[in-house]
């Protein structure tokens, strides 16, 4: 195997689900070990990297990737990380306004419906970017400012690579956010380990969180992708990337973009100490998968995604990039109903 960073990817198909090593063009499948969970457990129990776990356990078996990439084989990509049987122990958050792109294109965002007192200066979202700009990086040893921070839902969100990002039938739109997420599992003594990071496209609903800033929360709530590819060990210092919109076989839009921590008002472990200080974030067994923020997003160009579209993120390092097709359901016309419990 090569020294450079082990890339990851889960899959299913004719022999039940399976974990392999990315050595490209191909797919070498470990033989015993069937989830990257299974591979982090194992390395949590037996106190060895998790390198020395693939080792232990890579096959013969071989399968052309561009195949399984594409779609045109027996076998699909899995999201990286999963709980098939018990979604609820993961969960997905993530971090907002960690660079100016996106604290420029919330700026405008929310200038729409600001207030003239909020005209005249800023809105709270750029306070809040210039806050983690002073304070976001502290020194070792210290702690800085908190950042923005949101819930997505549990395990359940998680999209793969080719699977489809659904836009609700109570959202107001749905809109691509190209990021880096990275994967913790918690030991059984409460310690959060990084187990890696990988492509990731944080989907929201951007036109409900315009009306009013305190949306922002709801509009969170929805699917969100990541893959296909998870880099064990990945390095998170200045990352270049792309990301782009497909309709009707053409690209729409595309852009490049930046991030990592030369590219973030906030330093990883500033972001990892205000996510796990939470006693509740440290439960034993927990899987979290935490979006790191992004530099830029379709919709601050006024871009609205559209049913077919297809959206590309792609980051150096970090492998094939994550391509996910947008679906949309029908509209929500009754309210939910509830029942007594008698």
């Amino acid at each position: 195997m090569a020294a450079s960073k082990l890339h990851l990817v889960q899959l299913t198909g004719p022999e039940g689900r399976r974990v392999a090593v990315v050595e490209e063009a191909n797919l070498v499948l470990l033989d015993s070990l069937r989830s990257v969970l299974e591979i982090a457990e194992h390395a949590l129990k037996e106190s060895v990297s998790v390198s020395a776990v693939i080792k232990q356990n890579l096959s013969d078996q071989r399968l052309a990737y561009d195949a399984v990439y594409n779609g045109d084989s027996a076998w699909r990509l899995l999201p990286p990380i999963d709980v098939p049987e018990h979604p609820e122990r993961v969960l997905v958050s993530g971090t907002g306004l960690t660079h100016y792109g996106s604290a420029r294109d919330r700026q405008n965002m929310h200038l729409n419906t600001a207030t003239p007192e909020q005209e005249a200066g800023m809105t709270d979202s750029m306070r809040m970017f210039e806050w983690g700009r002073r304070e976001g990086r502290p020194v070792q040893g210290e702690i800085g400012i908190a950042p923005e921070w949101f819930f997505k839902g549990s395990g359940t969100v998680l999209r793969a690579h080719n699977e489809p990002l659904e836009i609700p039938g109570y959202a107001e739109d749905g809109g691509e956010e190209a990021e880096i997420a990275a994967i913790y599992v918690i030991a059984s003594d409460g310690t959060p380990f990084r187990l890696g990071m990988c492509n990731a496209n944080e989907f929201s609903d951007h036109l409900f969180e315009r009306r009013n800033y305190l949306n922002l929360a709801g509009s969170k709530l929805r699917s969100c992708s990541i893959g296909p590819e998870l880099v064990v060990d990945a390095d998170f210092d200045d990352i270049s990337g792309s990301v782009r919109i497909i309709r009707d076989g053409k690209v729409l839009w595309q852009k490049k973009i930046c991030t990592g921590e030369t590219n973030m008002c906030h330093s990883l472990a500033n972001l990892e100490h205000h996510h796990f200080k939470f006693e509740g974030n440290r439960y034993p067994g927990q899987i979290h998968v935490h979006f790191m923020g992004a530099d830029t997003l379709s919709f601050g160009e006024q871009i609205r995604l559209q049913p077919g579209d297809i959206t590309e993120v792609e980051f150096e390092g970090f492998g094939r990039a994550l391509r996910n097709s947008i679906s949309a359901q029908p509209p929500l016309k009754t309210p939910v109903q509830i029942k007594t419990l008698h």
